[in-house]
């Protein structure tokens, strides 16, 4: 019986292209990976950021009552003329009180009251309003360089806050663009490690969607020989074929 057997062969203008693909493969079977060199890193706080944090740190002290005479405190933002301004202050309002004084005497004499109980009068009262008229001064001026220096101090802290913000906002933008670095180095190195693992994956999608008809199918048919006879078989053949003869012949009558 004939037995027809279906073998698929290489289609010889490809045979050099998968020799050569099986020959690349074979070794990245036992490649090793360096995973260390695309492993995943962070770009560490930079001298903007670190300044911010201590800037920031530094603000506590704008943020209390400001009592004391240590830095941040109200007094250390009191103007350092104050005093003297206080001073002139005072001065001429002394001159003017003196003034004053002198022009009441005067006009107690032009009256002939100088000496009198009522210039003395005058003179008190006059003198009881300039004291206390010179205490308000005194205190005015006072809260005003208090004032002043209050709001210098809040105004500093505010723009500390807003130059710490920026700088956080500066050191951010430089953080990125190192992590950025990072991540590009991270990507070319994970790619340089597979290089070769991703061109023969290429390579292999290629060879695998050839259209079927690029590897050659060839069908083989072939009878099997007829099984060779035995010698008893050959020696009973020949047998019957000379007895028959021989029958044949009258020999067995």
């Amino acid at each position: 019986m004939a037995v027809t057997e279906t073998r698929s062969l290489v289609n010889p203008t490809l045979e050099g292209s998968l020799t050569a693909f099986l020959k690349k493969l074979d070794p990245l079977g036992g490649q090793q990976i360096n995973t260390a060199s695309y492993a995943p890193q962070v770009a560490a706080q930079n001298a903007l950021q670190t300044g911010a944090v201590s800037n920031a740190a530094g603000l506590g002290a704008l943020t209390g009552t400001g009592a004391g005479t240590g830095a941040g405190s109200i007094a250390s933002y009191m103007s350092p003329y104050q005093q003297q301004v206080i001073d002139t202050s005072l001065a001429e309002f002394d001159r003017n009180a003196a003034i004053q004084q002198t022009g009441l005497r005067d006009q107690s004499i032009a009256s002939g009251a100088y000496g009198g109980g009522r210039e003395g009068v005058m003179q008190a009262e006059a003198i009881k309003n300039n004291q206390l008229n010179r205490g308000q001064l005194q205190s005015g001026l006072l809260q005003q360089g208090f004032q002043n220096a209050q709001n210098a101090r809040a105004a500093d802290l505010t723009a500390q806050q807003g130059l710490g913000q920026y700088q956080q906002a500066l050191g951010q933008g430089q953080q990125g663009f190192e992590q950025a670095q990072l991540d590009a180095t991270q990507i070319a190195n994970r790619e340089a490690e597979f290089e070769d693992f991703t061109r023969l994956g290429l390579v292999g999608q290629q060879l695998a969607q050839i259209q079927p008809g690029a590897f050659a199918s060839q069908t083989v048919g072939y009878a099997p020989p007829a099984a060779p006879s035995s010698p008893m078989a050959s020696f009973l053949t020949g047998a019957a074929g000379g007895a028959g003869i021989m029958g044949k012949m009258g020999l067995f009558g």
